[in-house]
């Protein structure tokens, strides 16, 4: 019986390294084979969130014949679907994209109808890291003209980003500190609405990701990049470390689902997008275009949040927006 048992424990393990590396079979991988997983992305098409649910979405049909449909339901900067997500079926038939820290800043706002605590995330698959950009036809060729134009005329100048109290809102605040400069930030939907603004200068620049930047990079002129180290696809491009600055952050982005979803159910989900975030072909694709890729399941979120909290809290202190 001993032996048994220690042979269930191994063979438990076994399977669990194996769709770690997404060596199971499709058949085996599908946490529901007989219905279609509805992925809520609450910000408009064309953006970060957007662009890897899709690819997720693909992956998991065509290589695992799991059916899953990529739904956009942009509002309130993501706030819209992250009230409602207690309000769904919570039989893992929808999935929802969410951010940090999004969701962990935006409950401050009054009249936001969630608290962070509501958002029962279980699985986060990827980190972007903020960037400066102005249009390729600014007049800005340097982060060192831009910031000496905003020194210039404090207030004056603009910086579009996805939403407030986001990433992006809280990059710009902490540009604004760093460098000593009042740069006045101008909120889009998501990121795929201010690319139009960003490259006809309808903004002065904007503080978006590297993803962005990368794709755009035709069109855009990055001026930094909050990174450890240069990005290969943009090697001229400095990161704000390298210019003085102790910056290296941005947003990451995973899944959640309703707090009523049963336990086993979530952990399958979990597992399942782990196995399509190791996907070899897809992780490629995505690190090639800027996204930095992390591993943190449903037993680590705990953690992880109580990691990323405070951190957020401090951003928003140092801004004002919190005594």
């Amino acid at each position: 019986m001993k032996l048994l048992k220690q042979m269930n424990v191994a063979s438990g393990f076994f399977i669990a390294l194996l769709a770690s590396f997404g060596l199971l079979s499709g058949a085996s991988a599908q946490p529901l084979p007989d219905k279609t997983i509805q992925y809520i992305i609450p910000f408009p098409a064309a953006g970060e969130s957007d662009l890897v649910a899709r690819y997720q979405s693909d992956l998991s049909v065509r290589k695992y014949k799991q059916q899953m449909m990529v739904l956009n339901r942009a509002g309130a900067g993501g706030a819209l679907v992250w009230s409602a997500l207690n309000t769904y079926p919570a039989d893992g038939t929808n999935v929802v994209g969410v951010n940090i820290p999004h969701i962990i800043l935006q409950p401050l706002q009054e009249g936001i109808q969630y608290k962070t605590e509501d958002i029962n995330a279980i699985y986060y698959y990827h980190f972007t890291p903020d960037a400066l950009m102005v249009s390729a036809d600014s007049p800005y060729k340097t982060y060192q003209e831009f910031v000496a134009a905003a020194k210039k005329d404090p207030g004056k100048m603009t910086l579009a980003g996805s939403s407030q109290y986001s990433a992006n809102h809280m990059a710009v605040e902490r540009l604004n500190k760093l460098a000593g400069v009042k740069i006045t930030y101008v909120p889009f939907k998501g990121t795929g609405d201010l690319i139009t603004a960003l490259i006809g200068m309808h903004v002065d620049g904007a503080m978006g990701y590297l993803p962005l930047a990368i794709q755009q990079k035709t069109k855009v002129r990055t001026l930094a990049i909050a990174t450890e180290k240069r990005n290969p696809a943009l090697p001229d491009v400095p990161t704000f470390k390298e210019l003085g600055l102790n910056w290296v952050d941005g947003a990451y982005r995973g899944v959640a689902v309703p707090k009523a979803t049963p336990l086993i159910l979530q952990q399958k989900l979990s597992d399942y997008f782990g196995v399509l975030n190791s996907d070899p072909e897809t992780r490629k694709k995505l690190e090639d275009s800027g996204f930095i890729l992390v591993d943190i399941p449903l037993a680590k979120i705990p953690a992880f949040m109580k990691e990323k909290t405070p951190q957020a809290m401090d951003d928003a202190k140092n801004a004002g927006m919190i005594k």
